[in-house]
């Protein structure tokens, strides 16, 4: 159903729906050098112990909710597990570890993507105290050499892998069979001779469960999670349950009850499980909030959004956290169509965005959305953190602007270095990790005399003089490049306006031009809007006509851009799509810039020859 959508022509006159979090408050220490120290006034709300131990408070407290729902195969009906079987089945896998000898300096490596069976595997680690290791389930299935695959395994050695499939799974098993045939596969089918899950799950438990659980603690290791492996192979984070639980109580300082009751949330969450936003911020604080977490099997890509629209049918989330790129397909989607419209916003109480920025153009589209459905903006937060740091800031407070990564989070120190032109991004505090798993030399060189971890990101303030309007991402330090005149490019605050400026022709776009006389940028093509180009013109070169189009709206930009560090003089549409084995892009969609134009040095190449190459459009 298509729908016109009437919404004002000013949109910041409509009120936002109430927030209901604490505001900004904030102290901030100016030393002599230039060094910023930023710290939230508010306290941070009680830890739990462990994330085990908070799962087995909500499951005493409330057994009957439903905690994990799954589609059937072929999107058929949910089927899942309350918090009371959950616990029986995460006591039973507890039981089966500890049967296994293992403990604290082992670890479950977890190759699959989320799944009902993959959260009780990990609920069952965290409850007998054995350490749980999800990956890039890409790492196994779109992987040439497994190069990934093996690092992981070799760095962390453990006793049991898990997978969803064994047939699906197969390749990956014999590579680490090769490696150590020792090891135990577990598998929900259990064949291919690889242990049934149900042989775990289903393992009585003794008092030794509840020993287990009691030994652990905020020291204790909950899981190993593995970076992007941007600069060579991933690093391996130890997460421990306090850095878990001090997220989870610091979200809870900055809560306000607004004496609002509402039904046990429910989320919807595509995001995968191998990375700190979903695994760790997403399924904890769901946990805390005593929520149902429905896994939805589809992505922000052609042919598999889809999914998640049906499911969004079914599902209304009290809050809604995606990365930008779903919310413009969203935003495209609830345009057309009522129904999904008015399930969205049935129960939404704030939006959230991360992993980069959302484009304005973007967030007018939703916030238009939500005033037709509602009557009122919807709050757009984010949330802005590291695999080593879990979340560091977060806009808390209903902001007209996207953009901000927002104010550091309860209990935690943030340290703002000069460097060049720009702040430098470091941090301390309980989210943070102690140092990477067996590598003492990698560890050195990321925290700072002071013991802060360095991000390598850069921020500033919004007004210098009003800290509390919160801070803005700055670029990365290490992406930020000079021109041959010796002009600063910000990548980081050019790409998504390149984005915005480019849309809804583009699905990413990487900023080229170290050294260079000028900016040029390779651009990855939004399928949709090729699709539609297809329909308009079917005997026409969908990727010219498109090019020609981006050309137009880049020129359009250039003539209000200002100087060269934000003129683009060149631009190539890329035929081949970003490749996850070549680390261009995350199984979460994000882009790795600096990997992209090594692998592509051929048409960064063509982005500065001469004469202008065939293909490469000359703005």
């Amino acid at each position: 159903m298509t729908t016109t959508l009437e919404a004002p022509r000013d949109i910041t006159s409509v009120p936002f729906k109430p927030l209901p979090q604490k505001g900004p408050d904030v102290h901030v220490e100016r030393r002599a050098d230039g060094t910023i120290l930023v710290r939230s006034n508010h306290a941070l709300a009680e830890p739990a112990r462990s994330i085990g131990h908070l799962f087995a408070q909500h499951a005493a407290e409330h057994p009957e909710r439903g905690l994990l729902m799954q589609r059937e195969p072929g999107h058929g009906p949910w089927r899942g597990v309350t918090y009371g079987e959950a616990k029986r089945i995460a006591d039973g896998i507890a039981q089966s570890l500890l049967d296994r000898g293992m403990g604290a300096g082992d670890c479950v490596l977890i190759l699959s993507s989320n799944s009902v069976e993959h959260g009780l595997l990990m609920l069952g680690g965290y409850t007998a105290g054995v350490p749980v290791a999800p990956i890039s389930p890409a790492h196994s299935l779109l992987s040439s050499d497994h190069a990934k695959l093996k690092h992981a395994f070799e760095t962390l050695r453990p006793k049991v892998v898990f997978a969803q499939n064994s047939e699906q799974f197969a390749r990956a098993f014999d590579t680490l069979r090769a490696i150590d045939p020792d090891v135990t596969f577990v598998t929900v089918d259990g064949g291919n001779g690889t242990l049934p899950f149900a042989d775990l799950a289903g393992t009585q438990p003794t008092e030794a469960v509840a020993a287990a659980l009691d030994k652990v603690g905020h020291a204790s290791v909950g899981k190993y999670l593995f970076t992007s492996g941007s600069t060579g192979m991933p690093k391996c984070v130890p997460q421990s349950h306090g850095m878990m639980v001090h997220v989870v109580a610091a979200s809870e300082g900055l809560r306000v009850d607004d004496g609002i009751e509402r039904d046990p949330p429910q989320s919807l969450e595509w995001m995968p499980w191998s990375h700190i936003s979903a695994g760790n911020i997403a399924f904890n604080g769901n946990l805390h909030a005593g929520g149902t977490l429905f896994l939805d099997e589809g992505k922000p890509i052609p042919g598999m959004f889809e999914t998640t629209i049906l499911n969004l049918y079914e599902v209304s989330p009290l809050v809604f956290g995606s990365a930008p790129i779903a919310f413009a397909m969203l935003a495209e989607a609830m345009e057309k169509d009522e129904k999904l419209r008015a399930s969205f916003f049935r129960n939404l109480v704030y939006m959230g965005y991360g992993g980069a920025t959302l484009s304005s153009d973007v967030n007018e589209r939703m916030q238009a959305l939500a005033i037709a459905e509602t009557g009122h903006r919807i709050p757009m937060t984010t949330m802005y953190g590291a695999t080593e740091t879990q979340g560091i800031t977060v806009v808390h407070w209903a902001t007209e602007r996207v953009g901000l990564i927002g104010l550091p989070l309860p209990g935690t120190t943030l340290k703002l270095v000069p460097s060049g032109d720009k702040l430098e991004v470091r941090v301390k505090g309980p989210t943070v990790t102690s140092g990477y798993h067996n590598d003492p030399v990698r560890t050195a060189k990321a925290f700072d005399e002071e013991g802060f971890y360095k991000l390598g990101d850069a921020a500033r303030f919004i007004d210098d003089a009003d800290p509390a309007q919160g801070l803005v991402f700055d670029g990365r330090i290490t992406e930020d490049f000079k021109l041959d005149s010796g002009t600063w490019v910000s990548v980081g605050t050019l790409r998504p306006d390149l984005i915005a400026a480019c849309a809804p022709y583009v699905q990413d776009i990487v900023v080229a031009g170290q050294d260079k006389p000028h900016i040029g940028i390779l651009a990855w093509p939004s399928a949709a809007a090729l699709a539609d180009i297809a329909k308009e013109a079917p005997d026409g070169d969908a990727l010219a006509i498109l090019g020609e189009r981006v050309a137009a709206q880049l020129r359009a930009f250039n003539a209000a851009a200002g100087g060269s560090s934000r003129r683009v003089k060149r631009a190539i549409v890329l035929r081949e799509p970003p490749s996850i084995d070549g680390g261009e892009i995350t199984d979460k969609g994000y882009v790795n810039q600096r990997a992209t134009l090594t692998r592509r040095a051929d048409d960064v190449a063509g982005l500065y020859a001469e004469p202008v190459p065939e293909g490469v459009l000359d703005l």
